[in-house]
């Protein structure tokens, strides 16, 4: 499902009318007669084709939407823009929304108005979109009162508009695969991503060392220090790891049972170096673009075992009860003060200038979260 009943009427001349979404329930007298409850008119950030971000999306108006009795009303209040958001747009991603669609794939937003059906959403609470769903780069969502997770108003909004795709990834990943115990020690590339700060931090929370791998750049001291604020136990540029024996600048930390790579090329391959006898590999992204190489005495000798991680393949209907119920311990983690990573809040009619940051065009900036 793309855009659940949204209705693109106000497009005139836009592809999107033509398309679909037929107006004559907007037109009909009927309708508006016997409507009990609509939203209020909406603007949302759309793509009618697949392809370069910054060149395919564009703002519109769309009409009011026909509350039903099960259904909430949510003014959204902030959602990020996430590399599988641009990827999507670009149509490579696995799963994506058949276009015309909104953009967005998680946020935060306040309960607005309810149907006359619904009984545990309020009107002024605060609520994400649980599972996660396409179209939140728009002011005001429309969904059935069981698609929305209720969530303490005390966080901030850019954690609770987060929470759902990268900290829930870090999470899983540390509890899915090995059984982790206090001493242990993990180790992962991209380490200043988003993911890669949440494994710090919830590693720490389990008494699990981390060593931590960046890559060279300017300023790489002033970030070594950051991830060493977070927790990080041992952080190294890649540059750095060109030794025979990377294992040697472990000191006095065991050897990583498990790692973690979201990059891809060279950058895994420091990873799986290392990697203890038997040790894991999960890997969740690909930020190079490059092959995972793998030696054949690290299979044979070694015994490493190598995985993926796809939260939103993870994420289906039987875990959604489970998801919740971690979003609420993570946000109870950032509320405490003991969870943070860098975001920039931008306002919704910056759009552009954050979607040119979150490409890349600027140069490099903290995750992007639309403030509504």
């Amino acid at each position: 499902m793309v855009i659940p009943r949204l209705l693109l009427g106000s497009l005139n001349s836009s592809p999107l009318r033509s398309q679909c979404y037929p107006l004559s329930r907007l037109a009909s007298s009927s309708f508006r007669a016997f409507a009990t409850k609509l939203s209020p008119p909406s603007k949302a950030i759309v793509y009618e084709q697949h392809g370069p971000p910054d060149k395919v999306t564009r703002l519109i108006d769309l009409p009011p939407v026909e509350l039903k009795a099960n259904d909430v009303c949510v003014k959204m209040l902030a959602a990020p823009i996430n590399p599988s958001d641009i990827n999507r747009i670009e149509g490579v991603y696995p799963v994506r929304p058949p276009v015309p669609a909104i953009g967005g794939y998680e946020g935060v937003g306040e309960v607005y108005s309810i149907g006359s059906g619904v009984s545990n959403l309020s009107v002024g609470d605060w609520v994400i979109p649980s599972p996660p769903s396409f179209g939140t780069w728009q002011t005001y969502v429309v969904k059935e009162e069981n698609d929305w997770h209720n969530i303490d108003k005390g966080v901030p909004m850019e954690y609770a508009a987060t929470v759902t795709v990268n900290p829930l990834s870090a999470l899983r990943m540390l509890e899915d695969f090995i059984k982790l115990t206090p001493g242990d020690t993990i180790v992962q590339n991209g380490a200043t991503s988003i993911v890669g700060q949440c494994i710090i931090q919830l590693a720490k929370n389990q008494g699990v060392h981390s060593v931590n791998i960046v890559r060279d750049r300017v300023g790489a001291e002033e970030i070594k220090e950051k991830l060493q604020n977070l927790g990080a136990d041992k952080v190294f540029t890649e540059s750095q790891l060109e030794v025979k024996n990377v294992k040697s600048l472990l000191g006095d930390l065991p050897e990583p049972a498990l790692g973690f790579n979201c990059v891809g090329g060279n950058a895994a391959s420091l990873v799986l170096k290392f990697l203890r006898h038997g040790g894991t590999m999960v890997t969740y992204g690909g930020m190079s673009k490059k092959p995972v190489f793998v030696s054949t005495s690290s299979f044979i000798f070694k015994d490493l075992s190598l995985r993926g991680f796809w939260l939103q393949k993870w994420m289906n209907s039987e875990n959604a009860k489970e998801c919740r119920t971690m979003i609420d311990y993570i946000l109870r983690l950032v509320k405490s003060g003991s969870f943070k990573y860098e975001m920039e809040l931008v306002p919704f009619d910056d759009f552009n200038v954050a979607l040119d940051k979150a490409l890349g065009k600027l140069g490099s900036h903290p995750k992007q979260v639309i403030k509504f």
